[in-house]
């Protein structure tokens, strides 16, 4: 298997430029690579936020011709509305939209803090409703499939190959890493059997230390005895076929591998893994702030999503199960645990 699967085409650099008079296009660069450097968001987000932008401006550019920093100052909130209007005819969804506008505001700040005036009009409008997708986490027997290499025996691939696959998931599934955290490890800070932690690298930039149980050092001490590469110390810890930079996208491909054998839907993906270690945690008591520090959300309101998982189970066992559960009170009940509400009790109860 390759280490690593072929990229998108680069796209022509007229592509990329930001529509707009030269201060404009300055400002935009200049914002964007503030949010990478000072703000420190991940590549993704920055890419995004700037094709929004370059998508507003070019939008703007097709109705009243290359805008300028004095034309966005005078927008008015129907300007922004019919930005929003198309791209939603386009088939864009409240998601992206959403970000859109968080993108355009972001650089709206901007150009505040560089003294060219404010945009109000992007004040004036309101995000689009989107209603929060609760995480669809794995079975434990299936998530703990899918983190040992036994599952796979049977395929052509090296040895040492299917033990690096399992020591991923294991870190995904066992310390709820997100993939990329899990692939950013250094060699000289695997967590193999006789340490008790990892400090990974998440979003934003931040650092946390989060605990490795004894099975999941296991299998990364497995996986380190049988590769065939000699590990630089400041290296990464997972590598590929060539011995290259492991990518994420080899082990989305192992894991859409193993959907069929173990009777999974598509949404069972290595991200999967980690909403299951924090939904299997709550659901063994697990305390809900100890969670969020486990999983580097920057607010607890993220991590109360898994609450709702695991309400909207229970009401799914009541309807399926109690006998006197009819459809009226089951729906009522599912929308009850759907529906926000004060955030758990996180001391002792009185």
């Amino acid at each position: 298997m390759a280490s690593s699967a072929p990229g998108p085409a680069p796209l022509p650099a007229d592509a990329l430029a930001f529509p707009g008079d030269a201060v404009l296009r300055a400002e935009a660069r200049a914002w964007q690579d503030e949010l990478a450097r000072e703000r420190r968001l991940s590549p993704n987000t920055v890419e995004a936020y700037a094709r929004d932008l370059r998508q507003f401006l070019a939008h703007r550019a097709g109705r009243h011709g290359p805008p300028g920093i004095a034309q966005l100052v005078a927008l008015k909130p129907r300007d922004v509305r019919a930005f929003m209007a198309a791209r939603r005819a386009d088939g864009v969804g409240g998601r992206s939209l959403m970000r859109a506008l968080a993108g355009l505001r972001s650089f709206a700040r901007h150009l505040e803090r560089e003294g060219h005036g404010t945009v109000a009009a992007l004040g004036a409008v309101r995000s689009p409703k989107v209603e929060r997708r609760l995480p669809r986490p794995i079975p434990i027997d299936a998530a703990r499939a899918m983190t040992g290499p036994e599952l796979r025996a049977g395929e052509t691939r090296e040895p040492w190959v299917l033990a690096r696959d399992a020591a991923v998931l294991a870190l995904l599934y066992g310390s709820g890493l997100r993939i990329s955290e899990a692939l950013g490890i250094r060699a000289k800070d695997a967590p193999v059997p006789g340490t008790d932690s990892v400090t990974v690298l998440g979003k934003g930039g931040k650092t946390r230390m989060v605990p490795v149980l004894p099975v999941v050092a296991a299998a990364v001490a497995d996986y380190v005895a049988a590769c065939p590469y000699a590990l630089a110390p400041d290296g990464p810890l997972f590598v590929g076929a060539k011995g290259g930079p492991l990518s994420p996208r080899i082990i989305q491909y192992a894991v859409a591998a193993m959907r069929g054998g173990l009777g999974l839907p598509p949404s069972a993906t290595p991200h999967a893994l980690r909403h299951s270690f924090a939904t299997h945690l709550l659901a063994r008591q697990g305390e809900l702030r100890a969670i969020q520090e486990l999983l580097g959300h920057a607010s607890l309101a993220t991590t109360q999503l898994y609450t709702k998982v695991d309400a909207a189970r229970l009401m799914e066992a009541f309807d399926a199960a109690h006998p006197r559960a009819g459809a009226g009170r089951a729906a009522a009940l599912r929308a009850k645990s759907r529906a926000p509400g004060p955030p758990p009790a996180l001391g002792p109860a009185a």
